[in-house]
């Protein structure tokens, strides 16, 4: 089973052709990918791959070796591997769904060949929160960190907010009045916000003005694409991820309203019971975000 193990590492790293990308496929960490293949070249004696900044590529003994046991390794895993309905353990996440449709789920998708169900409960942070200490969630990705008894946090990555409008709504602030006061000059805008207590836009003016803001909310949405839609259908104005924002404001749908000298930055982090040990199934999960969260742009 190790030798097999070796040879289907090998596979995965060949085929996706990078090491990052190799490992969320398999749900292990990539020192543990890298560490695979040292001993897969060290017991051949042969370079197998050639390592650079954008990935891997293949030796010609990779190819070849590749080419030679792709098929018997891929017969002898669906052997070995295939789980029986007794194997499976399920994953409670909870989640906001903006960040779980576009970042969550594709960290983890590769995990579900591998023996580990994943149920996905979504919401607003303090109700899935509350879930957790309830033992009701195994795991929440959450963009606060409410102290709570009984949760610990770990963070996952780092956000950067833009406040951002349609073009139309850009125009109409007065450019030396944003200069010299950006929360007078923009106060005239309606926001969209994603809940009742505004809580991304209240952040932002928060940590840039020193205040909440007193402009009107025109739209509530819980969930930031659906945000995002709405100031590019020219609604209102709004704080967003930058990750999320960025196609819009490359296509020119959007406009950053406003340029401070320090980007203001979120922490999205995972939460966990602190008492509960972590089943082998939560901990592929997390190992599985935190390594891909690398990979995850921060602008």
């Amino acid at each position: 089973m190790q030798e097999l193990d070796l040879l289907h590492t090998f596979l995965e790293v060949h085929r996706a052709g990078s090491i990052t990308a190799a490992a969320a496929r398999l749900g292990v960490s990539q020192p543990a990918v890298s560490e695979r293949i040292a001993r897969l070249e060290a017991e051949l004696g042969a370079e197998l791959l050639v390592r650079s900044p954008r990935g891997v590529t293949p030796t010609a003994v990779g190819d070849a070796l590749a080419a030679r046991i792709a098929e018997p390794v891929d017969r002898l895993r669906d052997v070995w591997t295939a789980p029986s309905a007794a194997a499976v353990e399920t994953v409670r996440i909870g989640g906001a769904s903006d960040v779980t449709a576009a970042r969550v789920i594709p960290a983890l998708a590769a995990l579900t060949t591998g023996g580990v169900r994943i149920e996905f409960t979504l919401g607003l942070a303090h109700d899935l929160l509350a879930r957790l200490a309830d033992a009701q969630l195994d795991v929440v990705v959450s963009s606060v960190r409410t102290p709570m008894r009984g949760i610990r946090y770990r963070g996952l990555v780092d956000e950067e907010f833009v406040l951002v409008g349609a073009p139309p709504v850009a125009r109409s602030v007065d450019a030396a009045r944003l200069a010299a006061d950006p929360a007078a000059a923009l106060q005239h805008l309606p926001l969209v916000a994603y809940d009742a207590e505004l809580s991304i836009v209240r952040r932002y003016w928060r940590s840039q003005f020193g205040h909440r803001p007193a402009n009107p909310v025109a739209m509530t949405v819980p969930d930031l694409r659906g945000v995002l839609a709405a100031v590019v259908a020219g609604a209102g104005v709004s704080a967003l991820p930058r990750y999320l924002a960025q196609p819009s404001i490359d296509a020119g749908a959007v406009v950053v309203l406003h340029r401070p000298d320090e980007a203001p930055i979120n922490t999205l982090h995972l939460a966990i019971r602190a008492a509960d040990p972590l089943s082998p199934a939560t901990s592929r999960v997390i190992d599985a975000l935190t390594e891909r969260a690398k990979e995850w742009d921060v602008f």
